[in-house]
């Protein structure tokens, strides 16, 4: 048998992944930025298929990779290396092949991408390596020479799982992917429900965790949810039943009842979707059905959000892995709102655990907490939007308030469930929203039209079918206040506004900027005023998301996706893809990112002739070398903006003519195809909270002066996501510190760093190692 290879120098490694327990759309994301990153960092990268049975059985089971390997594999659902339950690996014996195997592959340096039971094997193995090799030597499989430079072992864990069942990370690889999977479910089923007023109960996955369950309640309007983290109350029969009873009054022509597999009562007696339906159809005398999801939550193509989350994790892996001392704790990689964060593995696999124990303790309560705060927003809105009748929530009628709810700008997806929430909130509490239909133009023109004006007061069966409705159900318009601001402020007196609610752009913002400048003149504006991102091209100051980029980023992958199977059919050709995004590139990153774009141009970086040099000279080098290999066709993405001279035709005639005919170029527009359809539950789900959040934020203001809100700085703010928080921004300070006014941008956008990535993982030569000249690479 031949000796182990030598140790790589310095602090390379030689670094396998292995993907293991249940699969989750995302994790071939994962392995192939593992595996790129690796070798970018001058590292070597090992699939070890089929799990931890690949480990214990070695041999062909782990394979060295290169960077061709893992072409495809982003779009790709379940996991192209395998996963296979391993009983050996649990025994000691079992782990002590796995180390032999590791080091004579020389590998030391492990990433994991698994549920809690996997990643809890991994440090077991982690915990016992040195004693492992020991024994190795003792037993004389390997020498004590050998083993040498395999003093201690890296783990780094990635949680890929569709429940969203580990603490410590607001998302899994693969939940959001799921969800898509439970809303076009949903979606579909209400069609039915609708037409034949049928109630219908809908078992999702989740056996300790009620994530999908309850975000899929939250962004298909489900009637009533059972997770089992927080069972309903004793009398759940009647509370389910009268609030189904109200919406039936209201004019609803369907139920949906969300129900977790692993649902039970406060008894922890079993609820299933059985006894609903029995409930419903006996004590309301519905037409009920049940649908059984099952295995097709976790099927299919990973959503945009889960590849783009797979990448940034497997990166963040490799980094951990060369950042690791012996004496660092196994990390996991999590997401905390935006941003990718290491937590001890230990730690966040303890926390998960203790969710179990505490729902068989019957500490709901504990169980709640031990989720992510972001979890428990979740439910408390879903639980105030759900239903409006809720006497204990209501406040006192002298802090009652006249909401005014306007959308500003271009349609996105959310901007109906945002405003759904805000309705509902508003009710709850006792407010009267107020819809101000089709912008400030509306506002101004149509306000006293017979027999129906612009300015309408809103009720909850107005709204409650907006949830999963594209565009904007109220009208929205890019015009903005100052067209005519007398009569806006006119408006806002005859109407007796108390505060105000707007969703849009960038132009919503300049809407905002606008209306606070004009405070000293009209009194009317000195009010309360809370603006919500909604843009596809998330360029608004003050936040790193906008309601509905996840949307456009979903169409544009799938948009995406089929020109890139067209491409690879032909094996030679290449598209040059034009997204929308005004002057901002994130649409165009974050797309390049989560479909495996060879480049990406942005307004941020513009386009010149060397860089067009360079990379045509890659497309030259790259198809030379694939000879026929399949998944070969090659993406571009151009930004509308990107450059006023190299426009998306003119790049793409520039590769064609330069091709000399050894491969082809065409062009593609999907324009406002990338505006999308029906909302994606991220969307959905983030409208809803960050939507009970600004009314929340409003409501602070009840029974102020004029005076007292005009010197709050606070009283008109945007809501962002920034970093791991929820913020809130006051429009002065984001206007003069934050904002780009000239290019319609934040003036620091933090997924700046992410192009970076998508150039290193697609391979893209960097400017400084070609030829300023040719393109061509130097060596």
């Amino acid at each position: 048998m031949p000796p182990p290879p030598a140790p790589l120098p310095g602090k390379k490694r030689r670094i396998g992944v292995l993907t293991s327990g249940g699969d989750s759309p995302g994790m071939n994301g994962a392995v192939r930025a593992v595996v790129r990153m690796s070798i970018d960092q001058d590292c070597e990268s090992y699939a070890i298929y089929e799990g931890y049975e690949g480990l214990v059985r070695g041999g062909d089971f782990i394979k060295k990779m290169g960077r061709d390997d893992v072409r495809g594999y982003l779009s790709e659902g379940g996991t192209l290396i395998g996963t296979a339950r391993c009983m050996a690996f649990m025994e000691r014996a079992g782990r002590l092949q796995a180390a032999r195997n590791m080091v004579m592959t020389g590998i030391d340096a492990l990433v994991i991408i698994g549920g809690d039971g996997s990643l809890t094997g991994a440090d077991t193995f982690r915990r016992e390596w040195s004693g492992l090799l020991s024994e190795l030597v003792e037993k004389k499989e390997l020498k004590a020479s050998q083993i040498e430079p395999f003093q201690y072992l890296n783990i780094v864990g990635l949680v890929g799982s569709i429940d969203n069942d580990m603490s410590s990370t607001d998302a899994t690889i693969g939940c959001y992917s799921s969800l898509a999977r439970i809303c076009d479910a949903v979606d579909c089923i209400d069609a039915t429900a609708s037409s034949h007023q049928r109630a219908f109960v809908i078992e999702v996955m989740g056996r300790h965790c009620g994530w999908l369950a309850q975000m899929a309640a939250l962004s298909t309007g489900a009637d009533f949810a059972f997770l089992p983290e927080k069972p309903p109350n004793e009398n759940w029969k009647e509370e389910m039943c009268g609030i189904i009873s109200r919406h039936r009054k209201m004019g609803k022509r369907k139920t949906i009842v969300i129900v977790a597999e692993g649902a039970h009562d406060l008894s922890l007696h079993k609820v299933t979707p059985t006894h609903v339906k029995d409930l419903l159809s006996n004590t309301l005398k519905l037409d009920t059905r049940i649908t059984t999801l099952g295995h097709v939550q976790r099927g299919g193509s990973p959503c945009a959000y889960d590849r783009m989350l797979s990448t940034l994790q497997g990166c963040e892996a490799v980094k951990a892995v060369l950042d690791a001392t012996p004496e660092t704790p196994t990390p996991v990689i999590c997401v905390i709102e935006n941003k990718i964060v290491r937590k001890p593995l230990i730690k966040a696999v303890e926390d998960t655990h203790a969710v179990a124990k505490a729902i068989e303790a019957k500490d709901f309560d504990r169980a709640m907490q031990l989720r992510d705060a972001e979890f428990s927003e979740y439910h408390n809105a879903y639980m105030t939007t759900t239903a409006t009748d809720q006497p204990e929530m209501r406040l006192p009628k002298e802090k009652h308030m006249r909401i005014g709810i306007i959308h500003v700008g271009a349609p996105a997806g959310g901007m109906n469930a945002a405003t759904r929430a805000a309705v509902a909130y508003c009710l709850t509490r006792g407010h009267t929203p107020i819809a101000l239909h089709n912008g400030f133009p509306g506002l101004c023109r149509h306000h006293d039209d017979q027999p129906l004006g612009s300015v309408r007061e809103m009720s909850w069966s107005d709204v409650e079918g907006w949830v999963s409705k594209g565009g904007s159900e109220i009208g929205t318009n890019r015009a903005l206040p100052s067209d005519d601001m007398p009569k806006t402020a006119y408006c806002f007196e005859k109407y007796k506004l108390n505060a105000l609610f707007i969703i849009g752009g960038f132009e919503a913002f300049t809407a905002v900027s606008e209306l606070r400048k004009a405070r000293p003149e009209y009194p009317a504006f000195r009010i309360p005023i809370a603006l919500l991102p909604a843009t596809i091209s998330n360029n608004v100051p003050g936040t790193e998301y906008s309601v509905g980029s996840d949307t456009c980023l979903n169409a544009l992958v799938e948009y995406c996706d089929a020109i890139k199977q067209s491409a690879s059919a032909s094996r030679r050709r290449i598209f040059v893809v034009e997204t929308q995004g005004g002057k901002s590139g994130y649409i165009a990153t974050i797309a390049g990112l989560s479909i495996g774009a060879l480049a990406v141009y942005t307004p941020e970086e513009g386009i010149n002739i060397r860089m067009l040099s360079r990379d045509i000279e890659h497309l030259r080098t790259s198809f030379a070398t694939d000879q026929g290999q399949s998944r070969a066709g090659k993406l571009i993405l151009r930004n509308e903006h990107a450059s006023d001279t190299y426009t998306t035709e003119v790049i793409a005639n520039m590769i064609r003519e330069e091709a000399k005919g050894r491969f082809e170029s065409r062009f593609a527009i999907p324009g406002h195809v990338q505006q999308g359809g029906t909302p994606s539950p991220m969307d959905r789900v983030r409208a809803v909270r960050l939507a009970v959040k600004c009314i929340t934020f409003l409501e602070g203001f009840a029974g102020k002066s004029k005076e007292e809100i005009v010197a709050d700085p606070m009283s008109m703010s945007v809501i962002g996501i920034k970093g791991a928080s929820v913020v809130f921004g006051p429009m002065e300070k984001v206007e003069k510190e934050e904002t780009n006014w000239k290019e319609r941008r934040p003036k620091d956008e933090s997924w700046l760093q992410l192009k970076k990535i998508v150039d290193t993982l697609s391979g893209r030569p960097k400017p400084g190692d070609c030829c300023q000249s040719c393109g061509k690479r130097q060596s």
